[in-house]
């Protein structure tokens, strides 16, 4: 949505109603346990293709410094321990070769466990890499195949796939292969790991103010400081329906939820000139149960509303010890029966935020500028060394929304994190935050790709699409997956389509100019 209104706000100097249904979307105020400690809504990485983004965060005025860590190492864990660690490619000292010999180069020594033979059994790919870009109708034919089903067609081994794909899959889609389709499981691998050996270098956020906080508030206030108040946010507010008639649609019906009031204030947004949807196939569930018209006149947003989504569950954790530092920051865990089938990752932050390890315990009972009254510091004296802070993340979660908070914190601490930390048995939970997210995540299954929703809507004159599932067609970025840079480009991709339609206007005539992807290296 931001994406969108970015460049239809200063590129087209259209004005913008930003309807979105968090408490907070521009991240305004600190988001806060209820004992007043800074948490977000899972720890998203910033890869090094994201040039979009990259290019926001200068347009903003921020140092990249001030915002992201460095490219920082991350770990596989599996029932045995370490599996494998992920070097920082662009590092100096990683030979520089064509892609994939430098990533398998590079990490040789990286492997605890899987064989040097079933490594390079990845080559059996490459043919259906170049394949499945070949046209459309042959990558419907690898959509609906399952990722399974074609690493075993094209001769992967047995334990490259369930001791590093699977797990990679399952953190990076959310979902274990055979559940995935095979060509979106292929552009992941590709953006992430083949088209350039740095592909896989990850940085993270370097402070606790969360991810809206450092971009979005910045973007925002931007945005409202344009001449002639051409934007407005309307947060707490969700779409019921969308009035559609001679291919359009003409108005938008939604409701504001306010803490204040038990009753929610019904709203309808009239003479609407276009309409970008930027939402979930949740959201777009519920967008067209109110809208029959536009369910008839656009089959293809109907049948993007059938599509499922993912179960994401966080956890943060606050320790009354400091962990060893041979951990590295960011770990992802696989193959533990305590998984329930979920995908894993924790992350050390107070060594991803070590500049602010007083914030992250609210300390000084202040974030962001903001007074955090109700926070503690659970008996820690002044001058007293505060313990670690793990950030945990769940994924394909659906096995884990029915316990309690209290049973999801103790199997963290009990059966999951003493796999890669063994010490963890030392250490006692001085607070905890869980939040459940059921299907917040887009899922690409077999055969998903016909019914995913593309940028412009066949029989709509003026709705368009935005989100990472969003298939942008000839448009189409270098950025794949579950992605936030695409999701980025989707919103502003959505914007030029609208110029395209003559519905907005360029200052200079010009359509804004999405950056793309750096060319893929020789391979």
């Amino acid at each position: 949505g931001f994406g969108a209104s970015q460049v239809l706000v200063e590129h087209y100097n259209a004005r913008v109603t930003l309807l979105d249904g968090s408490e907070d979307p521009a991240g305004m105020n600190p988001t806060l346990t209820k004992s007043g400690r800074p948490f977000d809504h899972g720890v998203r990485g910033f890869w090094f293709d994201y040039p979009n983004i990259n290019e926001l965060v200068a347009s903003l005025g921020l140092k990249e410094a001030d915002v992201f860590t460095d490219f920082l190492p991350s770990a596989f864990y599996g029932p045995n321990g370490l599996e494998a660690t992920a070097p920082v490619f662009s590092r100096n000292g990683v030979p520089q070769l064509p892609s994939p010999l430098g990533q398998i180069a590079a990490t040789v020594t990286n492997f605890r466990r899987l064989p040097i033979k079933d490594r390079t059994s990845m080559f059996g790919l490459l043919y259906a890499m170049a394949d499945f870009v070949r046209d459309e109708e042959t990558m419907r034919k690898y959509d609906r195949m399952s990722a399974h089903e074609l690493f075993i067609r094209f001769g992967l081994s047995k334990r490259l796939v369930d001791d590093f794909l699977a797990p990679t899959l399952l953190v990076g889609l959310f979902k274990p292969p055979h559940e995935l389709s095979a060509a979106v499981a292929m552009e992941l691998l590709y953006f992430y790991a083949l088209a350039h050996q740095t592909s896989f270098d990850v940085r993270w956020i370097n402070n606790p103010r969360s991810i809206a906080a450092n971009l979005f508030r910045p973007l925002h206030d931007r945005l409202c400081a344009a001449p002639g108040s051409r934007f407005v946010l309307q947060p707490s507010t969700f779409v019921t329906g969308l009035d559609f008639d001679d291919g359009r649609v003409t108005s938008v019906r939604c409701v504001t939820r306010s803490s204040s009031s038990s009753t929610p204030a019904e709203r309808t947004i009239d003479d609407v000139d276009a309409v970008v949807l930027a939402v979930g196939a949740n959201g777009m569930r519920k967008i067209m149960q109110g809208s029959a018209a536009l369910c008839s006149a656009a089959p293809l947003l109907s049948q993007s509303a059938s599509l499922g989504g993912i179960d994401v569950v966080a956890v943060r954790l606050w320790l009354d010890r400091k962990l060893s530092d041979h951990i590295a920051p960011a770990n992802v865990l696989s193959k533990l029966d305590a998984l329930r089938g979920a995908g894993g990752t924790f992350f050390v932050l107070d060594d991803i935020q070590s500049n602010f390890k007083s914030e992250l315990w609210a300390v000084e009972n202040e974030l962001n500028g903001e007074d955090a009254t109700n926070s503690d510091t659970s008996g820690h004296a002044e001058g007293t060394s505060l313990g670690s802070v793990l950030h945990c993340d769940l994924y394909n979660a659906s096995g884990w929304l029915s316990m309690s908070d209290e049973d999801i914190v103790a199997e963290w601490m009990t059966e999951l994190l003493p796999t890669a930390l063994p010490e963890i048995s030392l250490a006692n939970v001085v607070d905890s935050h869980v939040s459940k997210y059921p299907g917040a995540v887009s899922l690409f299954s077999p055969g998903s790709w016909n019914k995913r929703p593309t940028t412009r809507v066949p029989g709509v004159k003026n709705v368009v699409c935005a989100g990472d599932w969003v298939r942008m067609e000839e448009r189409e970025h270098g950025a794949k997956g579950l992605c936030q840079e695409r999701a980025y480009v989707s919103g502003m991709e959505a914007a030029n389509v609208l110029k395209e339609k003559g519905i907005v206007e360029g200052k200079d005539g010009k359509e804004f100019k999405v950056v793309p992807v750096r060319e893929d290296e020789p391979q």
